[in-house]
């Protein structure tokens, strides 16, 4: 599978507030990509090292054009985070 990313990805994490998501994703901001949201449930309105937390990926197209994710959540946790 090839995963492009350029100047118009907006990336969001879902997970961000967990230990890989919050790794994994302030490394991609790090080397570049516009990390604009993180997506918890429950968690919105908090932030992560200035990236702003959401409660649904919804929110985070909406309010920040978000147009790529990056799924880090638990195993069991995955398939509803696909849908979410």
């Amino acid at each position: 599978m090839a995963i492009v990313v350029d100047n118009d990805t907006r990336l969001v994490v879902q997970g961000l507030t967990g230990s890989e998501g919050r790794f994994h994703g302030l490394r991609n901001r790090c080397y570049g990509t516009s990390l604009v949201a993180g997506v918890t449930p429950g968690k919105g309105g908090q932030d992560v090292d200035g990236v702003p937390v959401l409660d649904t990926v919804a929110e985070a197209v909406r309010d920040h054009g978000a147009n790529t994710s990056m799924i880090l959540v638990p195993g069991a946790q995955v398939a509803c985070a696909m849908l979410a």
